[in-house]
């Protein structure tokens, strides 16, 4: 073995001059310990979901034209916007001193039994409405996109906090040794750049970042051997980089190292499972149609469906993120095409999983950064709706959650969250609570202080919980 042509002997002289550098990793693995916490302190209630599948509607859905009907907006169309309901307020793009209101182009029915209002841009949706806990009351600390995707995300509107998925991937480990338990699919337009923050470990130990599957080519970069080498030589050179690096963290007992030589071994597993997990052609032609997913074309479809496999292999938080809802112009036009592209695939993942007994441990979560003003931004066709964080719309399945039921309302207009609100804070502290934690004990002490989630407050909404 090369580990073994390689080991040494030590004698006492070498000894006593380690001897220092071995008190001193004691002193440092000792630190270490105290950074981290301990993680058994975390697991608080009995779960009812073991995994995330989040639905991330990068740009902003509008919540007035997907699952808050307003009424007002169509009676009072054109018209100026309460000068009291604006005041005081930024937009993102908007510059007119009194915008119009903007009614809907679209028409709301009640649906399933439970009668929630849905917009004719789910049809789809519509049909699984029985299954979804809607949420009309969400708020937001931010109007422009990253800090209020990193909001939504991390807990915090700065950089350097570690994402949820992190999180459950910290607390809650994996259940598959062959893959990472925090995986990011993307699709959709390229309106706004994505950052790797979204999906960053923060501060928490790196193996527990969100790992992103490609559209394209490999799924992951790198994971095919250069030509020339073999498996078994890939292995061999592991096993040397192993060697040097478990000689390195027994005398510095740096955590790093040993993510880092986790991390070579789950890539050297990943080889082998991944080619064979993203290959959808796999799946019966009736499950691809039923997603309106196609082999080796990129959609939110093919995304859905492998975010399914992905949950049947034990994965922890699975993240598609689908880009393009950013519409400050022609929102008839671009959202009809965005909501047309994602609705079959949730319908049919909502489906498929309670179906195959997975719907009752997977939460499911859908919606985006914020919402869209009930105001107009332009004129005519070309017309769309700004930014909107006061009030907007959000929806959970699954995992412990209340099925078929409304909580939440905005305002008249659809501008402010009005009766139980819920701050972005009291969601996450949900979602942890169905995941069996208790938000404010879920910690990671880092420089001087507890951080969690949820920072400095939010509450379980209570009401969504089944």
């Amino acid at each position: 073995m090369i580990i073994d042509s390689l080991s040494e002997q030590v004698t006492r002289r070498q000894l006593l001059a380690r001897a220092p550098l071995a008190l001193g990793s004691v002193a440092l693995a000792s630190l270490c310990r105290a950074e981290q916490g301990d993680l058994a302190s975390v697991r608080h209630l009995a779960p009812r979901a073991k995994r995330v599948i989040y639905l991330f509607m990068s740009g902003g859905p509008s919540h007035v034209d997907t699952f808050d009907p307003k009424p007002t907006l169509s009676e009072r169309h054109g018209q100026e916007m309460p000068p009291e309901l604006i005041k005081n307020h930024e937009f993102a793009m908007i510059k007119e001193a009194r915008p119009k209101v903007k009614g809907s182009p679209w028409t709301f029915q009640s649906r399933g039994q439970s009668g929630t209002e849905v917009s004719e841009l789910f049809p789809h949706v519509g049909k699984v409405v029985d299954e979804i806990a809607v949420v009309r009351s969400l708020h937001t600390d931010s109007f422009n996109h990253d800090p209020a995707v990193m909001f939504m995300n991390t807990g915090s509107v700065r950089f350097g906090r570690p994402a949820m998925g992190s999180w459950l991937s910290y607390g809650l480990g994996s259940e598959n040794s062959d893959l990472p338990s925090f995986i990011v699919l993307v699709s959709g337009q390229n309106r706004q750049p994505l950052l790797d923050s979204y999906w960053g470990a923060g501060f928490l130990p790196s193996e527990h970042q969100g790992t992103t599957f490609r559209t394209s080519g490999d799924p992951v970069l790198h994971i095919t051997n250069p030509p020339g080498v073999s498996r078994f030589e890939r292995r061999r050179q592991l096993d040397l980089l192993k060697w040097m690096n478990q000689r390195r963290h027994d005398a510095v007992n740096d955590p790093e190292i040993s993510t880092r030589i986790a991390q070579y071994e789950l890539a050297y597993r990943m080889q082998v499972a991944v080619p064979e997990l993203t290959d959808i052609s796999s799946e019966p032609e009736s499950v691809r149609q039923f997603y309106g997913a196609e082999p080796g074309k990129a959609s939110f479809a093919s995304n859905c469906l492998l975010a399914r496999k992905l949950a049947e292999r034990g994965v922890r938080f699975i993240q598609l993120y689908d880009k393009g809802w950013d519409s400050h112009g022609s929102i008839r036009k671009e959202h009809a095409t965005r909501c047309k592209s994602v609705d079959q695939a949730i319908s049919a993942l909502l489906t498929d999983l309670r179906q195959r007994g997975l719907l009752d441990d997977t939460l499911v979560v859908w919606g985006g950064e914020f919402g869209r003003t009930p105001m107009s931004q332009g004129h005519g066709e070309g017309a769309g709706r700004d930014h909107h964080p006061h009030g907007f719309t959000m929806w959970l399945a699954g995992g412990g959650i209340r099925p078929g039921i409304v909580h939440g309302a905005t305002d008249e207009f659809g501008y402010f969250a009005r009766e139980d609100k819920v701050h972005v804070h009291d969601l996450h502290a949900t979602l942890l609570h169905c995941l069996g934690m208790r938000h404010k004990d879920f910690t990671f002490h880092h420089q001087g202080r507890d951080f969690r989630l949820t920072d400095e407050f939010g509450t379980v909404v209570s009401p969504l919980l089944g």
